[in-house]
């Protein structure tokens, strides 16, 4: 359904995968990936999203490395410049937010794992992500410093695993917590006897079938609320 692009906003040029709804008047999400990379699950998340009426675009934040084992797939989180990510997602939001296809004054991000991390920071940093949704994001904000004050009137949505330590995480709580002293608002869920990437259909030692589509509805109501 969706296709490989560069594009070109204000002097950032990225590259990634977008797929576009059939119907006009979309609403625009930021799919963010795991660490492994702009991988064939990530692929599949922004074509669901396509099917369900978003413009769905996943940014190659790795630049065409795909990691295939733990060790790499940390090695290229650790390389990852924090600035550049923040530049090629505001892009990417400016970028969506011109489409044709897209009627909407704001941006959601969906993120998993580091991605979910970031979808949450992005939002911290970008005035056009108005809506962000994060699974089971890292554990702790120390290396991103998100600004905070920002979430005024933002919305945020974290899916917790089990494994994790739930909605009881540190990192999950100060977030929480954060959002809503600024003004905006995060709701968190727990997912019982779920471990890390439960969502992950591509890796069934960790996938959980009822998890993933309980999470899939609730997010996909709470993006169809972008405006």
């Amino acid at each position: 359904m969706g296709k490989d692009i560069e594009f070109d906003f204000n002097g950032v040029t990225g590259s990634g995968y977008l797929a576009l709804p059939k119907q006009a008047g979309a609403k625009p999400v930021i799919v963010i990936q795991e660490w492994w990379g702009l991988v064939p699950h990530i692929k599949d998340v922004v074509d669901r999203l396509a099917s369900q009426g978003f413009a769905a675009f996943a940014p190659d934040l790795y630049h065409g490395q795909v990691a295939k084992e733990p060790d790499t797939a940390r090695k290229l989180l650790m390389e990852l410049e924090l600035d550049e990510a923040a530049q090629e997602l505001t892009a990417a939001a400016k970028y969506l937010l011109e489409l044709t296809e897209v009627d909407s004054k704001s941006v959601g991000t969906l993120g998993f794992c580091m991605g979910g991390a970031l979808a949450i920071w992005s939002a911290t940093i970008c005035e056009d992500i108005s809506t962000a949704v994060g699974y089971y994001p890292g554990q702790s904000w120390e290396r991103h410093s998100p600004h905070w004050e920002n979430m005024k009137s933002k919305r945020v949505q974290i899916h917790c695993s089990e494994g994790d330590g739930t909605s009881k995480a540190s990192a999950i709580v100060e977030a929480v917590s954060q959002i809503n002293s600024a003004g905006g608002t995060a709701e968190a869920f727990d997912y019982p006897s779920t471990l890390h990437a439960f969502f992950n259909n591509d890796r069934p030692e960790v996938f959980n079938k009822e998890a993933a589509e309980l999470s899939w509805n609730r997010t996909i109501e709470f993006l169809n609320r972008i405006s």
